[in-house]
């Protein structure tokens, strides 16, 4: 199997392709080539040397999404996106990259496969298409089906909505065998601070457990939903194995997740890394952030995704754990 992912350089596509490399085999088929493409370089895992190529361009690029898609990949994971901060930001760079370069991907595929009508093998990938649930709008139910109206509040949230409903008709025409996977907030995420403007729940959590100071900028009641970023690799490999018979006509699904408080956040973290963490939380309060979180969901209604064998962690001491065994060596910094 040849397997492509766009955006490779990001967190979860870094630990996408170290898991890919590890276990060799994705969706019972096993690995022989593995492409990895981002505007910045990304890292090739040496247990698929000679098999793994790193490239380094823009896939909002025309010319680059048709030669990546010549190669024909067997399964694509498409992560490639700007963050939702920065497309609010900045208005036609998300548009570019977030919904053309969406496009632009989906119309490689569906030229390489027009080859089929000309006596050529016909192609028909699978894609595996990272989306997000700001694809929602208020006002929310106490928990948001697959199945709610989507009608999102933000730049970012519109240009995934888009991308969802091409991912859907693309399918639908059987240019591809595609699966949408909304993902909730992904944390601990390792490195340094990005420009989401959720980025705090991470660090309130990742920058204690180094010693050092963390500024929350919203109020402890403030409830979102989380998941680990090992869960999130788990959630695309796990995708890129349903059947279009198992996933149905709903191709796009919102992924479980740990639903709780911030103020509950820091109770896990007292509980995993004591008072002495806890105290380098210092309340920062902003007004903008906490306007832009305040129209975000919060809880779903994922019994869709758990049927169909989803998985995600079961408290938020678990995500912690699970920060600290993957990013920080398996114990906490002296």
């Amino acid at each position: 199997m040849h397997v492509l992912v766009t955006g490779a350089a990001g967190m979860v596509g870094r630990k996408l392709a170290e898991r890919l490399a590890r276990e060799g085999q994705v969706a019972g088929r096993s690995i022989s080539r593995l492409t990895l493409t981002d505007v910045v370089p990304p890292t090739l895992p040496p247990e698929l040397a000679g098999r793994a190529e790193a490239r380094t361009e823009d896939f909002a690029d025309p010319a680059i999404a048709a030669a990546l898609i010549a190669s024909r990949p067997d399964l694509i994971f498409h992560l490639a996106a700007i963050i939702s901060g920065e497309a609010e930001r900045d208005f036609d760079k998300g548009y570019r990259v977030n919904l053309d370069g969406t496009r632009l991907l989906l119309e490689a595929i569906r030229g390489e496969g027009g080859g089929a009508r000309e006596g050529g093998r016909a192609y028909v990938p699978k894609l595996v298409f990272t989306t997000s649930s700001g694809v929602f709008g208020a006002p929310y139910p106490a928990a948001i089906p697959d199945e709610f109206h989507v009608t999102p509040l933000t730049s970012y949230g519109t240009q995934k909505a888009i991308g969802e409903l091409l991912l859907a008709d693309y399918a639908r025409r059987g240019f591809l065998d595609g699966v949408g996977i909304r993902f909730p907030s992904i944390v601990v995420r390792p490195g340094k601070p990005n420009a989401s403007a959720g980025g705090f729940f991470s660090g309130i959590i990742r920058e204690p457990l180094q010693g050092l100071e963390a500024l929350l900028p919203v109020s402890d009641d403030t409830l979102f939903t989380h998941a680990s970023p090992r869960s999130a690799v788990g959630f695309l490999i796990h995708a890129a194995g349903l059947t279009r018979e198992a996933l149905g006509p709903r191709i796009n699904l919102s992924m479980p997740g740990v639903c709780v408080t911030v103020g509950e956040q820091i109770e896990a973290l007292r509980r995993v890394a004591g008072d002495k963490a806890v105290k380098l939380i210092r309340r920062a309060p902003d007004k903008t952030v906490a306007d832009i979180v305040a129209g975000w969901p919060t809880h779903f209604d994922t019994a869709r995704a758990t049927a169909l064998g989803f998985r995600a962690e079961r408290d938020f001491d678990e995500i912690i754990r699970v920060h600290i065994e993957d990013d920080l060596g398996g114990r906490l910094p002296d």
